[in-house]
């Protein structure tokens, strides 16, 4: 893609009214829509108090202009920015202003696309401008920042730089095939095949750390009528998001509310309790409850602690049996304020599911009273693969997950073909091209166009 020679111009801030309002220009007319608007030439970097004039002379606002000449700038194109009072009439007007002069109206994200196709930014710290505006907790905002200075790309770069020093070491191994083998095997080929792998599964590791901070967690919460689920989520939620009552099966519907643990974004989805019924309503909802399993990453299949003591009852056994395979599940034993002689505690049990045996996770808990609840949490962000120490993560995005597991799937081929004897360089040399294509795309190096369109249209406009 090559930069538009348009001059572009759009509301920086977001809609409504507020102290301040901020509206961008970026392009080449820059310079002359100051001068027309502030009516004389200003100084870079330089915070200036003006009157922001109309067409007629007349004043539109008053407050702080900022230029930015080329290439010191955010877009690396000359850029304006005009500071005044955040009220949407007046911002219009001085965005009406702008256009009058020359400017088109900016299409969302194109600000940090010029920034990009100028060699401002690459792709990785494009994108982590909107994951940075959009980060819903504080530790995916730093994580944000993180990427936004470059962490998560010096990483790939440095997985690439290691590709790209084994594919010379390869290639120039080709031009000799009389001596291919000794070459390769003096040049340890093999060991540092090794070694680049263990890398990229380290940084795929946090990664995919990122991506949770990014995505947050869909936890469902199922099981029988009447077995607290609507007290977890009220519980969970801090708050009384879901109706309780005695009377089993009060909820009708999916009833979901954020929630934050420890930096991770959750949406815990309260469901219909699971059980045969002529109710053409409840029927409706148990639907629902499935579909809302179909969509989550984690279910909490609850029972009553005084139900099978212990154990698990029939029909929770059921239900567990009846979820996806791939479904993560915690069992968790509500109400062991009114059972026996049960404690809150977290226990790992191997069980036969399916005649296969599987370590299972239960959680023994009160809602009412909130015992066991934070041993819940810590569960909930273990099985979903979180851990204490986020700080070091890459807000990673699904495209950048896919690009480092193909990159890895084509590395494990290449590590079969050095171990081959003989081994097909070729077809080695060929995995380490794959490999290296796959990585670069993550920084934008070797990135179609009508991905590029489809991720800043993704941005909101003025950024």
């Amino acid at each position: 893609m090559i930069p538009s020679p348009d001059t572009i111009a759009a509301i920086a801030t977001p809609p409504g009214r507020g102290g301040v309002g901020v509206v961008r220009v970026s392009g080449a007319a820059v310079p002359g829509i100051a001068t027309a608007i502030i009516g004389r030439a200003l100084a870079p970097r330089e915070a200036t108090v003006a009157i922001f004039r109309g067409g007629r002379g007349e004043p539109l606002d008053q407050g702080l202009a900022l230029y930015f000449p080329a290439p010191r700038s955010y877009t690396g194109e000359e850029v304006l920015e005009l500071h005044g009072h955040g009220g949407t009439a007046v911002l219009r007007l001085l965005l009406a202003r702008c256009l009058e002069l020359g400017a088109r109206l900016a299409a969302p994200g194109e600000f940090t696309q010029r920034a990009f196709l100028n060699g401002k930014l690459d792709l990785a710290q494009a994108e982590s401008v909107a994951d940075l505006i959009e980060a819903g907790t504080a530790t995916a905002a730093r994580a944000a920042a993180r990427s936004l200075t470059g962490a998560f790309s010096e990483e790939i770069r440095a997985l690439v730089e290691a590709l790209v020093d084994l594919r010379m070491l390869t290639e120039a191994t080709l031009d000799f095939p009389e001596e291919d083998i000794d070459f390769l095997r003096a040049a340890d080929a093999g060991g540092k095949l090794a070694a680049l792998r263990a890398r990229l599964a380290r940084a795929l590791a946090r990664a995919t750390q990122g991506a949770l901070l990014r995505e947050g967690l869909t936890v469902v919460l199922i099981g029988e009528p009447n077995v607290g689920k609507s007290s977890l989520l009220n519980r969970l939620a801090g708050g009384e998001i879901a109706i309780v009552t005695p009377f089993a099966g009060t909820t009708r519907d999916a009833i979901a509310s954020a929630i934050d643990i420890d930096g991770i974004a959750l949406t815990v989805v309260d469901t219909a309790g699971l059980r045969a019924t002529d109710d053409p309503i409840e029927t409706l909802g148990i639907e629902r409850t499935w579909a809302a399993v179909a969509a989550a990453d984690l279910a909490l299949v609850l029972v009553d602690a005084r139900a099978a003591g212990e154990g698990i009852p029939a029909h929770a056994a059921a239900i567990l049996g009846a979820l996806p395979a791939a479904l993560p599940r915690l069992v968790v034993h509500n109400k062991i304020d009114l059972a026996a002689a049960s404690a809150p505690r977290v226990e790992r049990r191997d069980e036969s599911v399916a005649g296969e045996a599987r370590a299972r996770r239960h959680v023994f808990l009160s809602a009412k009273t909130g015992a066991g609840v934070d041993g819940l949490r810590q569960e909930m962000l273990a099985m979903a693969g979180a851990h204490e120490d986020m700080e070091g993560t890459f807000l990673a995005r699904a495209r950048h997950l896919d690009a480092m597991r193909g990159a890895e799937r084509q590395l494990a081929v290449a590590a079969q073909h050095i171990a081959a004897d003989p081994p097909p360089l070729e077809l080695f040399a060929e995995e380490l091209r794959q490999a290296q294509a796959a990585l670069a795309a993550i920084t934008g190096e070797f990135t179609a166009d009508d991905l590029l369109g489809v991720i800043f249209s993704r941005f909101c406009i003025g950024k």
